[in-house]
């Protein structure tokens, strides 16, 4: 591994506008070219979340598909934000994950939001997803999956002795300003319990469901402490996480070596 630098974008997503969204965010990330291994856009930003714009899911031959792969090569980093994607099994909370070689990944949200209703038109997804980009092994999530510590749990693999499944774990949000002391602390928790770095990226701005949103998009070390935050509104920052930082406190403290083992149904 070595060390890598992550972009964390916080942007005011426009209201059911995939074509103003996929325009904005570009604007943001523009001069991240070539300053930067990993961008980070947030939950849903091609639409904001709206269980109306289900209507309007692209599927994965759609622009916004091409777009993110098209940014991914021009600013030579991985490129990863979720949207609404219609595939014959229904509509997606879908996060993509872009590489500069045309890689594309998937991960489906798999807890759906009950209290907005996210469960009644769109399908949740099953499996996790681990991706590896330059040594780093991380593991992408989607905002209410953030609240669910086994499905987020960092396992130890006796078969690759030393290793757990990741070394990152990002969350892309669009997490209301009302429960913000719970995306925080939640962050660090995860932060902690799994040994890793967490990387999280908030909205910012009102929707058009009249939901405030404080930002609060974050890098916080295997600590719990930030590395570095946003506060609200429009903000794009870039941090250099350590590896070696990272390995010394793993042989430090080992707690992998006591954990509970199981398996994700």
């Amino acid at each position: 591994m070595q060390d890598l630098r992550l972009s964390l974008v916080q942007g005011i997503t426009r209201w059911h506008d995939p074509a103003g969204n996929r325009a904005y965010y570009g604007d943001l990330i523009a001069p991240l070219a070539g300053q930067t291994d990993l961008v980070i856009l947030p939950e849903t930003f091609t639409s904001g979340f709206s269980n109306d714009a289900i209507d309007r899911a692209e599927g994965m031959d759609g622009e916004t598909v091409a777009w993110i792969r098209a940014q991914a090569r021009k600013l030579d980093a991985a490129v990863t934000g979720s949207v609404q994607l219609r595939t014959g099994e229904g509509v997606f909370n879908r996060l993509l994950w872009a590489t500069p070689d045309g890689e594309l990944h998937s991960y489906d949200k798999r807890h759906l939001f009950r209290y907005a209703n996210e469960h009644k038109r769109y399908a949740a997804g099953r499996e996790r997803l681990t991706v590896e980009w330059k040594g780093w092994r991380i593991n992408p999530q989607v905002c209410y999956d953030l609240r669910f510590p086994v499905f987020c749990r960092n396992r130890y693999d006796v078969e690759r002795p030393g290793q757990l499944d990741f070394d990152l774990q990002i969350f892309v949000a669009n997490w209301p300003a009302a429960r913000a002391h719970a995306w925080r602390t939640l962050l660090r928790a995860r932060a902690i319990e799994n040994l890793c770095f967490v990387a999280a990226v908030n909205r910012a701005g009102t929707d058009g469901n009249n939901l405030d949103y404080s930002g609060d998009s974050a890098v916080i070390d295997f600590l719990g402490q930030p590395q570095v935050e946003l506060g609200p509104g429009e903000g794009v920052t870039t941090t250099t996480i350590s590896a070696d930082a990272l390995a010394t406190y793993r042989e430090r403290f080992p707690a992998m070596l006591d954990a509970d083992r199981f398996e994700l149904a």
